[in-house]
């Protein structure tokens, strides 16, 4: 089938390549058209994906980047895989609507459209379908097949990867289900249907909203543990010995990337808008989470107190711009609030990040280093923030003479533990 994919990031560019490697004719269609210029020279930002497998697509004539929205035309399936921000704590769904409307243009009958992108409950009948059917004249379930199947990627998990992770997948009615269904049968191991695209939409928020409470809850108890004495490391790994009623959620300097600082606000703006009712949970997590960056900096300002030192004019080395291990992905990482608190209050930072390659959302006042003997020894502080496999660890334990520990993969006499 002729596949368009919508959007060509983190989500677009598994599902693209994995298309057209199972046989499919696809078009990767984004408006950036930096990105698309790197992808048509076989330059791929995606860690899940390789530059080899981009190459090898385009080579088959299986794959084509395109930032011409022409290139969207006669497509049996369509995929929406745009961002979906917040602003000002409200949804911004304007990259789904300009995506519906410009694959209105080129809808045909029997045709199969997908929304992907994590939203509210609601969004896929209520919003994308009536742009769809507006702008091409025909309409959802009788003249074209709509559903929707939420993203699952896991940048960096070496075991589920796209196609191993089950999909979720539904559609407006039964046939619009069988034709997602088949689909992504064709990509994926298993595909799990639920019945109709509320749910599936709800079910990617409870994923995330499950994890960001969860995390929420180990980062204040972390907190107040430290205060008591008491080594929550420890803590969490006894209570992991249980092998039922618990799952193991660890400490961190915050949450990241587009999900979990956004996703279940999603969900809250939905509860408060229909019912009038505060989802008192997400906004909890919310805010514990999102004040984690300011805790670590103010455990960083009092490791400097007790040393009588100022944080203005000291150094101090970060190691980890991502918001996850072994990714270069660094939206919503907790990492640039770090930096930028830190560097608002006179500091010299630094930071290596061997994964992170795109940079827009790096404050340019931060240096960019390679981890170094020199750069750990002439740091006042060396910050664990995102602890990539790709870091030295014994080279960091050998010449720091202190380094605050976010991740809990350092010991000895000069590392503190957050």
């Amino acid at each position: 089938m002729r596949v368009v994919v919508v959007g060509q990031g983190y989500v677009g560019l598994p599902l693209a390549i994995r298309a057209a490697e199972v046989g499919h004719e696809v078009i990767g269609y984004d408006v950036d058209a930096r990105r698309i210029k790197s992808l048509a020279a076989g330059v791929s930002f995606v860690e899940d994906v390789s530059s080899e497998r981009v190459v090898a697509a385009m080579d088959r004539g299986a794959y084509r980047p395109s930032d011409a929205a022409r290139d969207c035309g006669g497509f049996d399936v369509a995929v929406v895989t745009v961002p979906t921000p917040l602003h000002e704590g409200v949804p911004d769904l304007r990259f789904i609507e300009e995506s519906a409307r410009t694959l209105a243009r080129y809808l045909r009958p029997g045709a199969t459209v997908v929304l992907e992108s994590t939203t509210y409950p609601g969004t896929t009948q209520e919003l994308f379908a009536p742009l769809l059917e507006d702008g091409s004249g025909l309409t959802a379930g009788a003249d074209f097949h709509l559903g929707y199947s939420p993203e699952r990627i896991d940048p960096g998990n070496p075991v589920w990867g796209f196609q191993q992770t089950p999909k979720v997948v539904s559609g407006v009615d039964a046939a619009s289900l069988k034709a997602v269904q088949d689909f992504y049968a064709g990509l994926v191991d298993t595909t799990v249907p639920v019945g109709s695209p509320k749910e599936a939409e709800l079910a990617k928020l409870l994923e995330n909203t499950f994890r960001h409470v969860n995390i929420a809850l180990v980062n204040e108890i972390a907190m107040f543990a430290r205060h008591l004495d008491i080594d929550v490391w420890q803590a969490i790994d006894a209570a992991s010995s249980k092998p039922f009623g618990f799952m193991k959620f660890t400490p961190g300097p915050g949450v990241g990337g587009h999900c979990l600082p956004i996703d279940p606000s999603y969900l809250s703006w939905r509860v408060q808008r229909e019912l009038g009712q505060s989802f008192r949970f997400v906004e909890l997590a919310n805010d514990i989470n999102g004040h984690m960056p300011e805790y670590v900096t103010r455990r960083i300002i009092d490791a400097f107190n007790r040393r009588r030192r100022s944080v203005n004019g000291s150094r101090v080395l970060l190691l980890g711009l991502a918001y996850k291990k072994n990714t270069g992905d660094a939206r919503e990482s907790p990492s640039l609030r770090i930096s930028r608190l830190l560097l608002d209050m006179g500091a010299k930072v630094r930071a290596a990040d061997p994964h992170v390659v795109e940079t827009a959302a790096v404050d340019p006042r931060l240096v960019r280093v390679e981890l170094t003997r020199k750069e750990i020894a002439n740091a006042d502080v060396v910050v664990l923030l995102t602890d990539h496999d790709a870091f030295d660890y014994d080279l960091v334990m050998e010449h720091a003479g202190f380094v605050l520990d976010c991740r809990r993969r350092l010991s000895g006499p000069a590392v503190e533990v957050l």
